[in-house]
């Protein structure tokens, strides 16, 4: 007889305010990073200030004084001649790619059905550019080169998101992705790298940002994903691009009076935590394997991608997704560990995912901890069992 588990669904009205409290006075967080407050945000806006500016540098006006910095300091990261500050990373993406169909002639972006400019921006390449994408592959993976070169349609532009998060941050082989990109170049299109986690598919490969950005004619970079600034998004490549992106980035609203603190926060993170991201892949292999460890007995239970390739991964649970948000608060307030972030229902009933971020709380951990917390965490379901079998699992494309 199957046992029920010992969980209540939990209402989801008032649950960001629970989870804040929660997390801030946890003793320790396996994933992600530990909230702040408005005041502790603004202390942090200070230190960096005394950090990355003198003392008697005035607020930008439109765009100078710490926001061209922060342009020439990602530009010389990246390796381009030149980056421009967006507000959002969508922006940004949506720019590049009608600068680059303007300048090749064609209004066609090969891509991947689970790139973010497919599933998180509206679909608005197409609804404010008429810009129209082709898929090399639909698999839950990057496109190979030869997945590439059979496309049976012509494309002006190649969207390569790295890492691919929908498929569970999911990267190509170093010499896979120089050969897509030769691919993309020999078939005369232009090489676009939605870089959001950029900074963290270079610790992947062991190699600078400037390695990799170089292999795009532009890349975008977030800043507030891993680095944990406040927000805001670059655009890089040659100086004519980002000239005209920088109009573009006015027409669509994007001209701001002042950006000095998302530029300055920017500033602060990419001191701060571009050293620490080999340290948080290899803490992620440390989670991942314990956790390997503590879902072995649990049916359909699994971590994707095996062995995580950037510090964040997937974890798939025979759960349903309220049962598991309100184990996971309910957790939090009994032990004292904060272990998992939001649940999402994969598409298999039943079936749920959280996505694993290795930041600096999750240093604390060891892999004994990690097993034991999640163990304790397991046990709140009893003995419930999934019919799901193991191999039903894989990232699925809707």
């Amino acid at each position: 007889m199957t046992q029920e588990p010992n969980v209540s669904p939990a209402p989801y009205q008032g649950a960001d305010d629970r989870r804040f409290t929660l997390w801030r006075g946890s003793d320790r967080i396996l994933s992600g990073p530990r909230p702040a407050t408005l005041h502790e945000r603004l202390a942090e806006l200070g230190a960096d200030a005394r950090a990355c500016v003198d003392p008697a540098e005035r607020p930008d006006s439109y765009g100078d004084g710490v926001v061209a910095t922060l342009e020439r300091r990602v530009a010389d990261l990246l390796g381009h001649e030149a980056a421009v500050f967006f507000p959002t990373g969508t922006m940004a993406q949506q720019v590049a790619l009608r600068c680059w169909a303007d300048r090749r002639g064609s209004a066609v972006v090969a891509g991947h059905p689970l790139t973010h400019l497919e599933t998180h921006e509206r679909r608005a390449f197409n609804r404010l550019t008429g810009l129209q994408t082709v898929w090399p592959t639909t698999a839950a993976r990057h496109p190979t080169a030869a997945e590439l070169r059979a496309l049976d349609e012509p494309y002006g532009v190649l969207l390569v998101e790295l890492p691919l998060r929908a498929a569970g941050f999911v990267l190509p082989d170093w010499s896979g992705l120089v050969e897509l990109v030769a691919a993309a170049r020999t078939a005369g299109a232009t090489v676009h790298l939605d870089g959001a986690r950029l900074w963290e598919a270079a610790a992947y490969y062991g190699r600078p940002p400037a390695e990799l950005g170089r292999l795009g004619d532009s890349v975008y970079v977030s800043f507030y994903k891993a680095l944990g600034a406040i927000s805001g998004a670059a655009l890089a490549g040659p100086a004519e691009l980002v000239a005209e992106a920088r109009a573009w980035r006015h027409r669509y609203g994007g001209q701001l009076n002042q950006q000095w603190p998302a530029a300055l926060s920017a500033l602060g993170a990419l001191g701060r935590e571009l050293p620490r991201l080999p340290g948080y892949l290899h803490q992620a292999q440390v989670l991942a394997d314990a956790l390997r460890r503590a879902v072995a007995a649990v049916p359909g239970a699994r971590i994707h991608p095996d062995p995580p390739q950037t510090h964040q991964f997937q974890l798939w649970l025979p759960y349903p997704r309220e049962l598991l948000a309100a184990a996971t608060l309910q957790h939090a307030e009994r032990s004292g560990d904060a272990l998992f972030g939001t649940w999402w229902e994969s598409g298999i009933p039943g079936l749920s995912m959280t996505e694993v971020s290795a930041l600096a709380p999750s240093l604390s951990w060891t892999g004994d901890q990690v097993e034991r917390a999640v163990a304790d965490f397991l046990g709140r379901f009893g003995g419930a069992e999934s019919a799901i079998p193991a191999n039903a699992v894989e990232p699925t494309v809707h």
